[in-house]
């Protein structure tokens, strides 16, 4: 049986080493070095599959991408690219992309991928929409996790698929939520937001649903609310786990009929809105009590991104703080600075307890306060190393304690008397602690301990 044809499209050589090397026992391949080539050889030939970068001299990648859609509908292909934000992984899938693959790149992926692909290619591709990325949408990263988030949305473009966003606070949820609405079959629809958390409950109805003239005291004229300024475009709800049990009955209604009253109103409207909800809040620790009602939660989590925290992805901290540092001195009408190295490892190392948000400000901070082009250490406000003093104090803390739980728990066994030696050993170890921390002098060395002095006496005889 002969194999199937590959095409490899890369300007740099170690690549197309690298993609040959993984498949050549599956496919027989063919390498160019730039789009034109493979599209000249398009004209005479047809592979089977196709793997292309996108930034190449020349025809890119998602140029040669549209052309393969044009001349042979269906053909399956996968993009790479080193430059990995949510704007390529996008304009991939909407090119007609079978799979988006950042640089640098797992052999065992590339294969597995490139063997999924060509055994899709025969069950024929999804419908592409060529709209384009309306916006950028300035989201970039290459940790995994955040790659995974970009695929995802690559994948529901073309559907208008209830979404669940969950996420610390600062991860870039609305962010998220917006390029979901950016890339879809609404995109040219409005995109409408509302932080539930932020309207009180006896308003957030009226905001949501409008209200009619009359409905109550103070509604001296007719409001459209939030459902119909969304119409025919995508609603983004944020902090939904802070809506109120009423509200999220009346909610769950909308979604499940279509359609809602103003506030006041007799004449039901029909609702064509596609619902984006987000929260930093466990969902399901608020069912268990009762705060959220578990068929909204199914209603809405029909597909859920989790954003990952800043933390997570310290990869990704340096190409951050150099694009803040741009759109900073950008929209400071300043000098833009750029940041040594030693204060680069410094944040990267940082915990980032307000994610992506706080980053963005602490260089929105240092354009304006750096007195240097170059920023530095001394240039970092104090409360960067307050909090970081705090953050690895927990942490040291939160390692010990949990390191004693181990040790024990691994030792115990049968044995229980592990219990009662390693508390004598812990005893030993306070005693003789508390007796250096104030000089031997076991009056105040007791105090500490919270014991009698005759206690610690007889305590520091058994021990």
């Amino acid at each position: 049986m002969s194999k199937s044809k590959l095409w490899i499209v890369d300007d740099e050589e170690s690549i197309r080493t690298i993609c040959r090397s993984a498949l050549e026992d599956f496919f027989e391949i063919e390498t160019f070095s730039n789009g034109s080539e493979a599209l000249l050889a398009l004209n005479s030939s047809k592979p089977d599959l196709v793997i292309t970068d996108i930034k190449m001299p020349g025809l890119s990648g998602l140029d040669l991408l549209q052309k393969i859609s044009e001349k042979c509908p269906g053909l399956p292909t996968i993009v790479i690219t080193a430059h990995s934000d949510i704007d390529n992984a996008l304009s991939a899938y909407k090119g007609g992309a079978f799979e988006y693959l950042p640089k640098p790149f797992d052999v065992d992926k590339i294969k597995n991928l490139a063997l999924k692909a060509l055994n899709n290619s025969d069950s024929g591709s999804a419908d592409v929409h060529q709209n384009g990325i309306t916006k950028s949408s300035k989201i970039i990263g290459q940790a995994q996790s955040l790659q995974n988030v970009f695929r995802a949305i690559g994948k529901i473009s073309n559907s208008d698929i209830t979404v669940l966003i969950r996420g610390e606070s600062g991860t870039g949820k609305e962010l998220i939520a917006q390029a979901v609405h950016d890339n879809s079959l609404r995109s040219k629809q409005a995109f409408v937001g509302i932080n539930v958390a932020a309207i009180p409950h006896d308003l957030l109805e009226s905001e949501l649903f409008g209200h009619e003239k009359g409905a109550f005291t103070g509604a001296q004229s007719q409001r459209i609310g939030r459902f119909e300024q969304a119409q025919g475009g995508t609603l983004f709800l944020d902090e939904i786990g802070d809506m109120h049990p009423e509200l999220q009955t009346r909610l769950l209604r909308v979604l499940s009929s279509q359609e809602f009253y103003r506030v006041g109103g007799h004449r039901p409207i029909k609702s064509d809105v596609r619902i984006i909800a987000a929260t930093n809040q466990s969902i399901e620790e608020l069912i268990k009590t009762s705060k959220f009602r578990e068929d909204l939660y199914h209603r809405l989590n029909v597909f859920k991104l989790e954003l990952p925290s800043l933390r997570k992805r310290k990869e990704d901290i340096p190409a951050l703080i150099g694009y803040f540092l741009k759109t900073s001195a950008s929209e400071l009408n300043t000098e833009e600075k750029t940041i040594d190295k030693e204060t680069t490892d410094y944040l990267k190392d940082f915990d980032w307890p307000g994610n992506i948000r706080q980053l963005e400000n602490i260089c929105r901070y240092l354009t304006v306060m750096s007195s240097s082009t170059v920023i530095t250490m001394e240039d970092l406000p104090d409360d960067i190393f307050r909090e970081k003093k705090v953050s690895q104090s927990d942490e040291i803390t939160n390692n010990w304690k949990i390191g004693l739980q181990e040790f024990i728990r691994n030792r115990v066994g049968d044995d229980k008397e592990i219990i009662k030696e390693t508390t004598s050993v812990v005893e030993k170890i306070l005693i003789d602690e508390s007796l250096r921390a104030t000089n031997g002098v076991k009056l105040e060395a007791a105090k500490l301990l919270g014991w009698g002095r005759n206690t610690l006496a007889r305590k520091v005889k058994e021990v």
